[in-house]
């Protein structure tokens, strides 16, 4: 493998994984601030890759984007509406949601499974042929991808800094608390979950416009890949402010993809990429645990040594 070769697939990956940490992002203000184990994340991306590309594809690419994140807001609201007016349990609610959407999604797509966008203008292509003649112009992916997660991350430092943002991060710790100082939580959940959907939405559509394709299937494992990364970038910049935290979910969404890319290079069979996120998931949630065990295990392996001396 050259130089060349290299760089293209640490290219491939970093591009993926900035697309994707938008995803990672959004499981952050759900999973981390608010507490909310949101499980209609794989619809919901999908409802985002479906809703934009058919924007693009009626040839609005710039519309695509604001249309995906407020398919995403909708989403957020009938997740959250199902927890906070429903009394269903939050798990089985995201459950409820992402079947349902199944089902959105084939309708937005015309009864059909797949879209093609390959004669299609996107985001993408615009911003190539506005770059044509430079060098940049073969990096169009790279510069939105990056741009989009800069923009999401300054509105999440700024946005949980606000009196709003405080609030869905003191339901997340403690909603009596919040209750018994007039703050609604069911307001803040889903303001909480509205947001955080309408960036999972914006990640599918930037995905599905990048690729130039959508299929059903375009976000099914997106919760594990993007749990993966959570727990990943906790490993690295889990702790301290809020910038430095999303940042932090951003490498691990990088470092996730890396991962991906070596094993596919190692001709892993595609079916067991999916048990490669699972083992990942395994490690990142485990890791603090048996980290915190080793002194004991250190201490037992001195005593057991000292007997045998004796």
């Amino acid at each position: 493998m050259d130089l060349t070769t290299i760089l293209g697939l640490g290219e491939n990956a970093l591009q993926l994984g900035l697309i994707s940490s938008l995803t990672v992002l959004a499981l952050f203000l759900s999973y981390s601030m608010l507490n909310v184990c949101d499980l209609s994340t794989d619809g919901c991306f999908t409802l985002g890759a479906t809703v934009g590309a058919i924007v693009a594809i009626s040839g609005h690419p710039l519309l695509s984007i604001p249309a995906a994140m407020a398919a995403g807001v909708l989403s957020g609201f009938f997740t959250a509406f199902l927890q906070t007016k429903m009394g269903i349990n939050s798990l089985l609610a995201g459950i409820i949601v992402n079947t349902g959407l199944y089902s959105v999604n084939i309708a937005v797509m015309g009864n059909s499974s797949l879209l093609n966008m390959n004669k299609t203008k996107t985001v993408f292509t615009m911003l190539k042929d506005a770059l044509e003649g430079t060098p940049f112009a073969k990096k169009s992916i790279l510069i939105v991808s990056l741009a989009a997660v800069i923009l999401v991350v300054i509105f999440m430092s700024l946005f949980l800094r606000t009196k709003l943002g405080l609030a869905i991060r003191a339901t997340g710790n403690n909603p009596d608390m919040v209750r018994s100082s007039s703050i609604n939580p069911v307001f803040t959940t889903i303001v909480g979950l509205c947001i955080s959907n309408s960036f999972t939405a914006l990640s599918g559509c930037l995905l599905a416009q990048s690729q130039k394709s959508v299929n059903i299937d375009i976000g099914t494992g997106m919760v594990t890949i993007a749990l993966a990364s959570l727990l990943i970038g906790g490993i690295f910049l889990g702790k301290g402010k809020i910038p430095l935290r999303a940042i932090g979910v951003v490498l691990g969404s990088i470092i996730f993809r890396i991962i991906y890319t070596v094993a596919l290079r190692l001709d892993m069979p595609a079916y067991m990429l999916k048990l490669v996120s699972s083992i990942i998931v395994i490690i990142a949630i485990s890791a603090p645990y048996l980290k915190s065990r080793i002194p004991e295990l250190k201490r037992k392996m001195l005593l057991k040594r000292g007997r045998e001396a004796l």
